[in-house]
């Protein structure tokens, strides 16, 4: 099968984990701090506004607790979006308001987000779909007029920039995820960052039984007498990452220019293999000033034919997928709401395998057989 999507791991990664074992100390200390630290150099962040944490799911789920949501408050997020965001919110007593995207980019603009701001929206999440940027700065600063927080969901962007800007850092809050089907992995994990000293701190306390200071449980010298006291202010819950995982996402990280390199061949190839064919939509290339992390790509195909292609396809060894799923239409968040940019996406877009591992030769098989298919499928709908 080739897959949608696959992590990159070997050696250097092994050898990562040898030293932790080594080391007798796998939570969270001092490889934690230090992918911390490497990845705000990365961004061109300071590191204490970063935390790296167990999942992507659990820094929006801090998100909105940071925000103190509740019932009252609406947060404004595209339809096609991944679950987690809406749970996020939903979990508060607040409520998800779901915005339109445009068809082709599946990015919300300015605009979509503009018509679904209400009196009570105390918060706006974005997701950059496939690693594209999206209209992200003027979404920012539409949110820092009105006094919005603006969240970024930048779990697929860990290296998508506009004018050398990384994504993430636009708004009040982000994250990134590490799972196993992202460019970079540490198996599972992600990085929170928060903009504002003082939410960030208190963001810390979160992720870690509400306690003030986590360095009490990992340095050995230079602590208060009874130690073992605890400054307690917030209800909070363990979600922070660990030595064993930070480890890997060094590795990963220092990898990740060689893998977006090569997702970036991928989808030129995939761009010339596709040009002109009859019944295929490719996905935009980004505007000047905007890098992708090249997570996903996407064609767009007649709706009649779409599933059948996909089905196709699996026959042939070839996994293809669409996501997401848009969250109006699911049974816990169904909505009676009017979004025809998303309706379209989700009835013709599909999904192509694009990972690091993929050589040239998956490219083309995946090419030439979806090819075939189209022309297919088009065949016998017109017979």
């Amino acid at each position: 099968m080739i897959n949608i999507s696959q992590p990159s791991l070997g050696a250097e990664e092994l050898e990562a984990v040898r030293e932790v074992f080594s080391s007798n100390w796998v939570g969270y200390g001092p490889r934690t701090r230090a992918f911390e630290r490497e990845f705000a150099e990365h961004l061109g962040v300071a590191p204490e506004r970063l935390i790296f944490i167990n999942s992507a799911t659990s820094g929006l789920f801090l998100s909105t607790e940071l925000l103190d949501l509740g019932p009252g408050d609406d947060v404004v997020l595209p339809s096609v979006s991944f679950v987690a965001d809406a749970n996020a919110v939903a979990a508060t007593g607040a409520r998800p308001v779901f915005c339109d995207v445009d068809p082709h980019t599946l990015n919300p603009s300015v605009a979509d987000i503009a018509r679904a701001v209400t009196p009570r929206t105390r918060a706006v999440i974005v997701l950059h779909y496939g690693g594209h940027p999206g209209d992200i700065v003027a979404i920012a600063a539409f949110c820092r007029d009105r006094g919005i927080t603006l969240i970024e969901d930048a779990s697929v962007s860990v290296a998508s920039t506009v004018d050398g800007r990384h994504c993430g850092t636009f708004g009040d809050i982000a994250m990134w995820s590490f799972d196993s089907r992202k460019v970079i992995t540490t198996g599972d994990g992600g990085m929170l960052y928060v903009r504002d000293p003082e939410l960030g701190r208190r963001a810390q306390r979160l992720a870690y039984h509400g306690v003030d200071d986590r360095s009490t449980f990992t340095t050995a010298s230079a602590v208060p007498r009874r130690w073992w006291e605890l400054a307690i202010h917030d209800v909070g819950r363990r979600v922070i990452g660990n030595d064993l995982t930070a480890a890997i996402g060094s590795v990963q990280l220092r990898r990740m220019p060689a893998f977006i390199e090569r997702r970036r061949e991928i989808t030129e190839t995939y761009n010339r293999l596709l040009r002109d064919v009859a019944g295929i939509r490719r996905p935009p290339s980004p505007p000047a000033g905007h890098t992708s992390s090249y997570y996903f790509y996407w064609v767009q195909l007649d709706p009649a034919i779409r599933d059948h292609v996909a089905e196709d396809l699996l026959d042939r060894g070839i996994y293809t997928t669409f996501r997401y799923e848009p969250l109006h239409t699911v049974p816990l968040f169904r909505a009676d709401a009017d979004l025809p940019g998303t309706a379209e996406a989700a009835a013709n877009t599909l999904l192509l395998p694009i990972h690091q591992g993929l050589d040239d030769a998956d490219v083309r098989t995946v090419a030439d057989e979806l090819c075939k298919a189209v022309e297919h499928r088009r065949a016998s709908a017109q017979s």
